[in-house]
């Protein structure tokens, strides 16, 4: 299989960003999958019983971030 990735930054609020990882979680948990529609286009990615998450956490003055990666 070809290699499909795509990458999306957009500016929204603390409370549409938790919206955004509740219906990540909430697929995660009820579907065993997670869709995304691109350009049109629906991708079905189905995820494996078993997972490897990595959390990575940075902190400056200026910026912070909180980077999520799921892998299986």
């Amino acid at each position: 299989m070809d290699l499909l990735e795509f990458s999306e930054e957009r500016k929204m609020s603390r409370e549409e960003a938790a919206k955004l990882l509740h219906a990540l979680a909430d697929s995660l948990a009820r579907q065993n999958a997670v869709d995304f529609v691109r350009d049109g286009k629906k991708v079905h990615i189905k995820v494996a019983d078993e997972v490897t998450v990595e959390v990575e956490v940075e902190i400056e003055s200026d910026e912070s971030s909180i980077e999520i990666e799921i892998s299986w």
